[in-house]
This record gives structure tokens, sequence and C-alpha cells, in this order.
């Protein structure tokens, strides 16, 4: 179990808000296309798994509308707290340790939770035993190994600062237990766990304001850390925060892989 103290990035500080902001601009239309294919409307009985921010929540409480329900659980519930009105309800959960919170869930989402979460394999098994029979789950993480450098065009002394900078964010989490290289795996853990209909594609932001609003909170967010762990200096992120403010710079995100699928 991790408690939300262990996580290099938890939602108490101050910078977290800023990337939820970053994570809803660049992730959400996906999310949402994700949803709509999966057929979500009035009276849907959702589980958002790893809550976090508000966003996704409020656009599920708007599709399921007052006869639906919304759950939204995470081990730090401060950030999603205000959409905690119906049909939204908001409850403290670790989905790698606890019970699930119910059954018979239409639908249970989680994006960018599961490679953080020290037992994923019961994670999803709680997931997919919350599912009724024909719920829909979609899985939503990133792989960060597959494309681990922020600035894929490595062209001078500002890209390679950056690049060093998150080989060093990468070792924090691994450090922590984060798996780099899980959302590839997606496709077949969720078949292995019974689902069927299966499918699975990724979105991967190479240039975008909003990559460059979470590369700044991020680094930022971790910086003591970064230099206690001897992966920076002080100096080296001031320069690599001055860099990305001059606004040249192409800074991209780990692919995010959403799969999918139904329960029997």
């Amino acid at each position: 179990m991790m408690r939300s103290d262990e996580y290099l990035l938890d939602n108490q500080q101050t910078e977290a808000g800023e990337r939820f902001d970053a994570f809803a601009s660049l992730f959400d239309p996906t999310t949402f296309r994700h949803l709509d294919g999966l057929g979500i409307g009035p009276g849907w009985r959702c589980w958002e798994v790893g809550a976090g921010g508000t966003s996704v929540v409020s656009w599920l409480a708007k599709k399921v509308g007052p006869t639906g329900r919304v759950l939204a659980t995470d081990i730090d519930t401060s950030r999603v707290a205000p959409a905690a009105r119906p049909p939204v309800e908001v409850r403290v959960h670790d989905v790698g340790a606890d019970e699930p919170p119910g059954e018979g869930f239409d639908l249970v989402h989680a994006r960018l939770v599961l490679v953080h979460v020290p037992d994923r394999e019961r994670a999803l098994r709680s997931m997919v035993k919350a599912l009724r029979p024909g719920g829909r789950l979609l899985v939503e993480d990133a792989d960060p190994a597959l494309q681990p450098l922020v600035c894929p065009d490595e062209h001078g002394p500002e890209q390679q600062l950056a690049n060093r900078l998150r080989q060093g964010f990468r070792h924090l989490l691994a450090d922590r237990g984060a798996d780099l290289s899980y959302g590839r795996r997606l496709p077949r853990l969720l078949r292995d766990a019974g689902l069927c209909r299966v499918e699975a594609d990724a979105y991967f932001p190479v240039s975008s304001p909003a990559s460059v609003a979470l590369e700044s909170a991020t680094v930022r967010q971790i910086r003591c850390r970064l230099v206690a762990a001897g992966h920076a200096t002080d100096q080296d992120i001031d320069r690599h925060l001055a860099n990305i403010d001059s606004g040249d710079m192409d800074l991209a995100t780990a692919p995010m892989i959403s799969a999918w699928g139904r329960k029997a």
C-alpha cells in the first residue's frame, strides 16, 4: 500500500493543481472520446479510480445525470472534494490495498493511476470485480520507457539538460515502485483479467502549452528530491525553468496508452 505521503507527486503540494489542469488540457479530449465510444449515458453507475482532479468526474456527472452515480476515489481526496455533490460521491480508497467500494458498476475508469500503484495486479482485479456483467473498463496509463525524452528533438544544450532532468525524474519514480513500461502491457493484462472486446490506442503530445505547464509544475514539485538524490543542482533546475519560460522549447509527454474492454 502506498500512503499519500509516500507518493512523489502528492495532491497536497501547491503544484498539484497546475499538474491536474495540464493533464486535463492534454488528455481529457482523448479520455472523453473513449468514454463516449463505450456508450456512457443517463443512469450509468461509474467508478472513477484515483480521481485526483475534478475534470473527468464533472464530465461523468453530466453524462450520467441525476439518475446515475459517480463514485470518485483516491488516497487523497482533497482536490476532488469540490465535486462531491449528487450524483457524485467522493470516498478515500486505496485501489491497490482495499476491497472494491461496491459492485455492479457500468463503467470503471482509471487514468495515470496504476503505473504508480505497487500492487497493480490486485488493483486491476479489484476494478474488474466491481463491474457488472457487460460493464466497461477503461484504463489509461503512461509508458515513459516507451518514449523517455521530454525533448525528442535534442538539438542543443537546453534540450540535453531537459532530458537529463527527465531521466532523474524517471529514477525517482522507479525508486518508489512505479512501472515505467506498464502502459504497453495494458491490452494483454485486460485480456488476462477476463475482459473481452479489448482494444487500445495511444496519444503522444509532442509540443503544446499544456506540456510546458506540466513540465514546469512537475520540476518545481520534485525540485528538492532531484537535488537530494544528486540528479541535478539548484542551478540546473533554475536554468531549465528559465529555458521553459523562454517559450522556445518543444516539450513532449510520455505516451498515454488507453485500453478498454467488457466484462463477460
